[in-house]
């Protein structure tokens, strides 16, 4: 008689899978969708959303050739190039794993994300209300190249190699997109939009990756709790700093304005853009980790020895209760 027991890589624990499995990426994409023309109708149709945008971005004025060379070979790093390379990666890891599907899903959301970014930036408007005239930046294309390429590569690794991962691509991420604010390429706004639009596109990857694997056997594997407590802690502090920082730059503007520095909207902004990447990579880990599917194997017995008597509680043919 034959047991079916769980194989000894894949003794974490499942959850089954439902409907809820398969539609969460969508509402998630559609929160972010949501998150992207909220904060374009704030930050960019309101003089008062422009203004605090505005002051944040100008709170860290670079004027050291030296850090502003620095900054530039950083930002100037994640090119093109770095996209391509990400992609080829993607394609060849997945051919070796024998999952094409997730190969072809990290160059969906990177080919998407990008692509909708710069369509976002070139078609929309941005009326001059804070006497700062600017081209439109929203949203931030490199922060969208960073995240992109963070998430393409969460997506085709191992489960076990996705949460150590994941925390490297957040501090990736939050240093470019922070980076690009203190060079004054963008304002915080731009760079949480553009992690909107890549998480976006990351759930709709990860959907279509659920509906081509719906029928395989198995159930779901969670994230590790040693990578989604970090990425909670980082939020939870994060967003209370940048929540008090935003009223408090915000109620600056509107009754007593340069009552608080430039410096400290700067820092408000930074404390906002590293939440919203915890944030991100908190709701990616998840979706990644929920494509892990953990099947049941059968597993033969070891053969019973002669004169040894049964295992406790188990059952043997044609004895008595």
């Amino acid at each position: 008689m034959t047991t079916v027991l769980a194989s000894p890589q894949q003794a974490a624990p499942t959850r089954p899978r439902g409907a809820r499995h398969l539609l969460a990426p969508i509402a998630i994409a559609l929160l972010a969708a949501v998150a992207a023309g909220a904060l374009y109708q704030v930050f960019v149709r309101t003089t008062l959303g422009q203004r605090v945008d505005t002051i944040a971005m100008r709170g860290a004025d670079v004027h050291h050739p030296r850090v502003v060379e620095v900054l530039d070979r950083t930002l100037n790093g994640t090119s093109l190039a770095s996209l391509v390379l990400v992609c080829l990666f993607a394609a060849v890891f997945g051919v070796l794993r024998r999952r094409l599907d997730l190969a072809l899903g990290a160059a969906l959301l990177v080919i998407g994300a990008n692509v909708t970014t710069q369509l976002m930036k070139t078609h929309l408007t941005r009326p001059d209300l804070d006497g700062f005239a600017m081209p439109n930046s929203f949203p931030s294309g490199h922060t969208t190249a960073a995240a992109s390429v963070a998430f393409a590569v969460v997506l085709v690794l191992p489960q076990a190699l996705r949460g150590m991962v994941a925390l490297v691509g957040l501090a990736y991420v939050s240093v470019i997109a922070i980076a690009t604010v203190w060079a004054e390429w963008h304002r915080p706004s731009d760079t949480v939009a553009a992690l909107a639009v890549t998480t976006a596109w990351g759930a709709l990857a990860v959907f279509l990756i659920r509906v081509r694997r719906w029928n395989a056997p198995g159930g779901t594997q969670p994230p590790s709790r040693l990578v989604t407590l970090p990425l909670l802690a980082i939020a939870g502090v994060a967003g209370a700093a940048g929540l008090v920082g935003l009223a408090a730059v915000t109620m600056s503007e509107r009754s007593m304005p340069d009552l608080v520095s430039g410096r400290f909207a700067f820092l408000t902004g930074s404390a906002s853009i590293a939440a919203a990447a915890a944030v991100v990579f908190l709701v990616w880990v998840r979706l990644a980790a929920g494509d892990k599917l953990v099947a049941e194997t059968p597993v033969e017995p070891a053969p019973k020895k002669s004169g040894v008597p049964a295992a406790a509680g188990r059952r043997v043919k044609g004895g008595t209760k």
